[in-house]
């Protein structure tokens, strides 16, 4: 089955998690950290990727990150990891894939979605329990955002600058929040997301981002789809209308009106002769009967009981013959 292209929608961020193989180690020193830090550096530049947010922990890799163009995450993480995993095979001796298949990454809603993506990213460390203090460790994007450090990785997000209208004043706030419990709900439907690959925020949003991205960015629901009411009036494909099926039967079965007569004549027609009209041959038929009615009338009764005109004409004519 081929694997859907990956999301893309113009000027949102993306969370992105990159894990080793078997959760094997990705870095062993501080030599490979610095090497990682700065092939992302240059990928980034290279293909318009900015950062926003980062970790990198002995065998993953998150980022927060808004691609500019279509491609140009795929193509910064596919620069990382050809310079990075060439090197530490060549340093460790070793062959073969360093990376638990592809990325994953979800694009989110930056509103509501950014700053709790930046606080997992950067507090990972500390729930992971590499350290106890999310300011003591050296490998993520924390100490810029607080004041400690100044990282030229990280391009900072609008919503970042909006939590102040000084360096000072951002950098308290982001502390705060970090300091705050996150919302574990929040986490895992946003590591969800991320896992499987479709988009995460609000129904509107998420309109939205399909039309932007130009193809489904959520998954179908699972089963059948459900029955509406005119689906079940209708009944299965195909099903006529109740009655429908009888009615047809019956007018099939009966003749058209103007076949009748036809029918009545093609009997007539087997009983007379010749090709003369059914009204004569019915007329001669008539004249027929009637004759041979009279006819036998005239022969079983007396002379002198015959009834009807031709009766009284008989005696007329036996009376006074015509003189010639």
């Amino acid at each position: 089955m081929a694997r859907l292209a990956r999301l893309y929608v113009p000027d949102q961020p993306q969370h992105v998690i990159l894990r080793g193989i078997d959760h094997q180690p990705a870095f062993v020193d501080d030599e490979d950290y610095a090497l990682f830090v700065e092939c992302l550096k240059m990928a980034s530049r290279d293909h318009r990727l900015a950062i926003h947010a980062y970790v990198l922990m002995p065998s993953a890799v998150q980022l927060l990150a808004t691609p500019r163009e279509e491609s140009s995450l795929p193509k910064a993480m596919q620069a990382v990891g050809r310079r990075y995993v060439a090197h530490f095979n060549r340093r460790y001796g070793r062959r073969g894939t360093l990376w638990e298949g592809r990325y994953r990454a979800t694009v989110i809603e930056a509103e509501r979605y950014f700053m709790l993506c930046s606080r997992l990213v950067e507090l990972s460390p500390v729930r992971e329990r590499l350290v106890s203090s999310v300011d003591a460790y050296p490998w993520s994007s924390y100490q810029h955002h607080v004041g400690l450090t100044l990282d030229s990785l990280i391009t900072d997000h609008p919503l970042y600058w909006a939590l102040g209208n000084t360096p000072f004043a951002r950098q308290h706030v982001y502390k705060e929040l970090c300091e705050q419990a996150l919302d574990e709900n929040a986490v895992n439907e946003l590591q969800q997301a991320t896992l499987k690959g479709w988009v995460l925020g609000s129904e509107s949003w998420r309109d939205w981002a399909a039309q932007q991205a130009n193809r489904r960015v959520s998954p179908l629901p699972r089963g059948r789809p459900r029955k509406t009411r005119d689906d079940d009036d209708q009944g299965p494909a195909g099903a006529q209308p109740a009655g429908t099926e009888a009615e047809g039967d019956a007018s099939a079965a009966a003749p058209p009106p103007g076949d009748a007569p036809s029918s009545e004549a093609g009997r007539s027609g087997e009983a007379g002769s010749g090709n003369e009209p059914c009204a004569q041959r019915r007329q001669a038929g008539q004249a027929t009967t009637g004759l041979g009615a009279a006819g036998t009338g005239a022969s079983d009764g007396p002379p002198a009981q015959a009834s009807g005109e031709g009766a009284a004409n008989g005696g007329s004519e036996k009376d006074h013959p015509t003189s010639t």
